[in-house]
């Protein structure tokens, strides 16, 4: 699991990659991994990182993969991640992709 937050000052959520779907997925409250960044959980300074971390560490490879805590903004209610590899990431591709009729696997 990595973190990778270069601002440790920013609070930070637990992102994945869902293992059945491939989704990005975010760590809520609850335990659940939800596609919505809006309902993940904060952790608040180092401590609060840590636990986050270990409590998300027990789904690796039974419910997600390629765990990590990534820093994020708030602005009021909204949240978004502070990187823009992971705003790409919670909000999709950058191109159009075609039909998955059309796609070679």
């Amino acid at each position: 699991m990595s973190a990778k937050s270069q601002n440790s000052d920013l609070p930070l959520v637990a992102t994945a990659n869902d293992l059945r779907t491939g989704a990005v997925v975010y760590r809520s409250p609850g335990g659940a991994w939800q596609r919505d960044i809006a309902h993940a959980e904060i952790a608040e300074g180092k401590d609060a990182a840590a636990d986050l971390q270990q409590r998300a560490e027990a789904d690796l490879a039974v419910r997600v993969a390629d765990l990590a805590l990534i820093p994020i903004i708030r602005d009021g209610a909204f949240v978004r991640p502070a990187a823009l590899r992971e705003i790409i990431r919670a909000t999709g591709p950058t191109i159009e992709l075609p039909p998955s009729s059309q796609l070679r696997l």
